[in-house]
């Protein structure tokens, strides 16, 4: 399936008990050897009946949606109520609790962040026009730099351009450059005046990225380990512009270059895809690999506004675009935000919960909080053959996962059904 519809399926689809004996053990699940094995609550749990509850929903779940392994770490209240692995990595090697995996959009909520870090310090203004830093970018004098991390700005998302989404599944071990990448989303017109529509676009976070060095003149990553990172103590994210994954790592398996490749639907095709190069997922120095304990981190962390004044925490999960925006004739990736969906700075807001979802190369996940309720859940899935339909295309099921955790846990609050276009 081609890279742009498959982003535009994720869309449309929208869009973590203890063992007993310690709450990092792996759990066999539907690609293991004894996925029938009972779980339970033990002292290790806060809560050993939620726990149980939250682990038959995992198991369910997973062999419901064809996964080969899920980590997941849930809290309420700071109060621990599972952390565990299910599934394979691999054939033969179980998937446990310190395994790394591409953490994609999650790393928006950390740009955004420094941005309006920026902001509380007084070095910039989301009103700054992005032309301030980056003249030579088109239409950047019509584009301020919370249109950007809003996604309001109009510019179209390269993922959707044909030509770079048949080759980066031509060769998804290339390396792209943040040049590379600006040039085929700003290669058409805005598709709306600036500050007056929605539409997701990578294109946008690649740009802000650029901007942010330029207003520090210091690298992103170093300004997300420094500000961002280090204070929150999220040991296990590393940056890299290279496929590289710290050990242990969590494998992924994707089918989804099967149309690309002319591969007939008759015919098996299941590759590894844990070494894909990531370089055109978000901007420079903020493409990054965790683990489930940061994932889990980064939703309290994000769901609080840790780091940032009670001013911009609520610009960051403002809901204001609810009622604002359309769907666009010639806009792919515009659509009316909503209850289920809508986007603040650098957080997607689902109901009354935080989260981020992102899904790429065989690797889907969730990191989402409930500020009233103080529920943490964080989701790191990979897939089966069984779960890429017949053009390859599948679907952000850590996702269904994160919903179905959330409606147990909170069923007067619940995340809203996913949202259709």
């Amino acid at each position: 399936m081609p890279l742009n519809r498959r982003i535009l399926s994720v869309l449309c689809a929208l869009g973590l008990l203890t063992a007993c004996t310690s709450t990092d053990d792996a759990a066999p699940g539907p690609s293991g050897s004894a996925d029938t094995a009972a779980a339970s609550g033990t002292a290790s749990s806060a809560d050993p009946a939620q726990a149980e509850a939250v682990d038959r929903i995992v198991r369910d779940t997973m062999a419901e949606t064809h996964l080969k392994a899920a980590v997941v770490r849930v809290t309420v209240d700071g109060r621990e109520i599972l952390t565990r692995a299910y599934g394979e990595s691999t054939t033969g090697v179980p998937a446990t609790t310190d395994m790394h995996f591409r953490n994609g959009a999650v790393a928006i909520s950390y740009v955004a962040t420094l941005l309006l870090q920026l902001v509380d310090e007084g070095k910039v203004r989301l009103d700054d026009k992005v032309s301030t830093w980056l003249p030579d970018i088109p239409n950047s004098d019509r584009v301020n730099l919370g249109q950007l991390a809003q996604m309001t700005s109009g510019y179209a998302d390269y993922v959707q351009n044909p030509e770079l989404s048949d080759a980066i599944y031509r060769d998804p071990f290339r390396n792209w450059t943040p040049d590379e990448l600006i040039a085929y989303g700003t290669s058409q017109p805005l598709f709306y005046e600036p500050g007056t529509n929605w539409n997701y676009a990578h294109t946008n976070y690649v740009i802000l990225g650029l901007a942010l060095e330029k207003i520090t003149g210091r690298p992103v990553a170093e300004l997300l380990q420094e500000k961002v990172l280090d204070p929150l103590g999220l040991d296990g994210t590393t940056p890299s512009q290279t496929p590289t994954i710290p050990e242990p790592v969590l494998h992924a398996f994707s089918s989804e270059r099967r149309q690309a490749l002319g591969i007939p639907a008759a015919t098996p095709f299941y590759e590894e895809s844990t070494f894909w190069d990531p370089s055109w997922t978000i901007t420079r120095g903020a493409v990054q690999t965790t683990d489930i304990h940061d994932l889990h981190d980064t939703a309290v962390a994000v769901g609080t506004g840790t780091l940032l004044s009670p001013e911009s925490y609520r610009a960051m999960v403002s809901t204001d675009l609810r009622g604002r925006t359309t769907a666009l004739p010639g806009c792919p990736t515009c659509f009316p935000q909503s209850e289920g969906y809508t986007y603040g700075l650098g957080v997607v807001v689902t109901g009354n919960w935080l989260m981020q979802n992102p899904l790429f190369g065989g690797y889907a996940a969730v990191e989402a909080y409930l500020p009233s309720r103080k529920i943490a859940v964080a989701v790191a899935v990979t897939f089966d053959p069984a779960a890429f339909d017949d053009t390859g295309a599948y679907r952000n099921e850590a996702d269904t996962l994160f919903r179905r955790i959330g409606a147990h846990l909170a069923p007067d609050d619940a995340p809203p059904p996913r949202p259709t276009r």
